[in-house]
């Protein structure tokens, strides 16, 4: 609820501080006395787009400030918490408009954007009147008014639209994927056969190294390896040692067991003797290879290391790179029956978000005969029974919240063409029609401050009667702010104010007034007279007070 509403230095108005409350309050005042400005203002506070030049001619900078009293649970909470505000049971909104033109706001002491602002004047404030492009007239808001109308829960629409999304997503994806591989086939075939064909083992290319360069030295130190392996041999050490051992075991029993120690030492030097030899001629034999080994080896060595640069791997790598192409090979081989599943999935899905948008779209149409219902009855004593109101349901483009396009539409007259409402109505039709919607929609905005501009313009007597008896009955438990030119309507009011334009000097000042019920009577006076206030014009001023 809007409580109160502060304004300083814009456009005619200098200090002005309106305390609201809940109810019917209504602004009253001659033409141009300045109250489409107090709207301005408000508008200006809540990040509307209005008039560029707000500041009163001298100020250095035109501000506006409005409190209002949030509930608990009102939907502007969310909105302060998404904006990292902490959210308290009094809101806050200043905003300050400079001379140069720059704009400053506030909530509630934490300096925001304008975007702020107006996410939470969705949540605050609704503006009904003949040029509002925010409410009622926008047909982009019509199907989110009858949804709230026929109280629909969506949730498991959009639930079915987001799982309808994703296996699309998933099918796309998955086809892209096959798409890509399938361009690359040949090259996948090629490389995988190489690589077969190839085999190579891990730790293959550093044994097939080794075994080149052996190969490659082995000229040079194969003479010197078989010197050694000569000199080791019987006709060498060997048989030297062995010599020496036979003549020393003839001598050890007249030595009386001094050559024992020897003899042991010298049968351990020829078995070490023998390991030597055998080692020896192992590595003779490594080195005596057929040179069309080294041809073989180093074929291979070279296939490996190629193949590695080719594809930018370690030649180590190789075989789990085979395995990589291998598993891209297999996935464009099972490609057709993976997308075939998606596609089953996407079908079902579709199925799925058919079947509960078209449960939708058959609320909707029963919501959409109550409301026209509804709208006749609400019609008539507005003194419209002969216009239509039709909600029309078309198809529209598919999304989270359905497959219908809703417009409220209106037939001024039988057999007259329908349109929409702000282009088939006339001034005081449209503000009737505007009002008997938002009768009929009455719930579908908890916490807003529902503000009617002039929306009882070209009506009067019984007419104007109704309207005001219809803006009171959207007061009861609620607050409506009305500017209105009709002393039926402003005689509903629970708060009275009357907005004057005052000349003094080459000064003109806008104020506003709160009325007792002294002055209202000479104000609604004033509204059924016109300049001259008469006692027959007071009494009918009572009467509708009292009425």
């Amino acid at each position: 609820m809007l409580r109160s509403l502060e304004i300083r230095d814009v456009l005619i108005i200098d200090r002005l501080s309106l305390e609201l409350g809940p109810g019917l309050n209504v602004l009253t005042g001659e033409t141009g006395a300045g109250k489409s400005i107090l709207l301005d203002a408000l508008g200006f506070v809540l990040g509307w787009r209005g008039r560029a030049e707000l500041v009163r001619q001298g100020a250095s900078q035109g501000e506006v400030t409005a409190v209002f009293d949030l509930a608990p649970g009102h939907a502007a909470r969310a909105v302060l918490d998404e904006a990292g505000i902490e959210a308290e049971d009094e809101l806050i909104l200043r905003r300050v408009n400079a001379a140069d033109g720059r704009k400053t706001a506030w909530v509630n002491d934490r300096r925001v954007s304008g975007e702020v602002l107006r996410d939470l004047s969705d949540h605050l404030v609704e503006l009904h009147g003949q040029h509002d492009d925010r409410g009622l007239l926008n047909p982009r808001g019509h199907r989110a008014l009858l949804d709230a109308f026929a109280g629909l829960d969506l949730s498991a629409l959009r639930a079915a639209w987001v799982a309808q999304r994703e296996a699309r997503a998933a099918l796309a994806e998955a086809e892209g994927a096959l798409s890509r591989a399938a361009a690359e086939e040949e090259f996948l075939r090629h490389a995988v056969a190489e690589l077969d064909k190839l085999n190579p083992e891990p730790g293959e290319e550093a044994v097939l190294d080794a075994r080149r360069r052996l190969m490659q030295g082995a000229g040079r130190i194969r003479e010197d390896v078989a010197k050694a392996l000569a000199a080791l041999s019987e006709e060498g050490a060997e048989g030297r040692m062995r010599d020496a051992l036979r003549w020393l075991d003839g001598a050890a029993e007249k030595a009386e067991g001094r050559l024992e120690g020897a003899l042991d030492a010298l049968n351990r030097a020829l078995i070490e003797l023998g390991e030597a030899q055998g080692g020896v001629e192992r590595t003779l034999e490594a080195l005596d290879f057929d040179p069309g080994e080294l041809e073989r080896v180093e074929e291979r060595l070279f296939g490996i290391r190629a193949l590695a640069r080719k594809h930018g791997v370690l030649p180590d790598d190789l075989g789990s790179f085979a395995d990589e192409l291998r598993g891209r090979l297999a996935a464009i081989d099972g490609g057709a029956a993976g997308i075939a599943r998606l596609q089953a999935a996407v079908a079902e899905a579709e199925a799925a978000y058919a079947a509960e948008a078209a449960g939708v779209t058959a609320a909707r149409r029963a919501a959409a005969g109550r409301l026209d219902a509804a709208m006749a009855a609400e019609l008539a004593p507005l003194k419209m029974e002969r216009a239509v109101f039709v909600t029309e349901i078309a198809a529209g483009e598919p999304g989270p919240d359905g497959v219908d396009a809703v417009t409220f539409t209106v037939a001024t007259n039988p057999g007259a063409p329908s349109g929409p409402l702000n282009r088939i109505a006339s001034g005081g039709e449209l503000s009737r029609f505007l009002l008997a919607l938002k009768v009929c929609l009455t719930g579908d905005s908890p916490g807003l401050t529902l503000i009617f501009d002039e929306i009882d313009r070209g009506v009067g007597g019984a007419t104007a009667d109704a309207v005001g008896r219809r803006l009171s009955a959207l007061a009861t438990g609620a607050q409506v702010l009305v500017v209105t030119h009709s002393p039926q309507v402003a005689a509903f009011g629970a708060r009275h104010w009357r907005v004057e334009k005052r000349v003094t000097g080459e000064e003109t000042l806008s104020t506003v007034t709160a009325l007792g019920q002294a002055d209202r009577v000479e104000e609604i006076a004033r509204m059924l007279a016109g300049d001259t206030v008469t006692d027959a014009a007071r009494a009918a001023a009572r009467a509708l007070l009292t009425g």
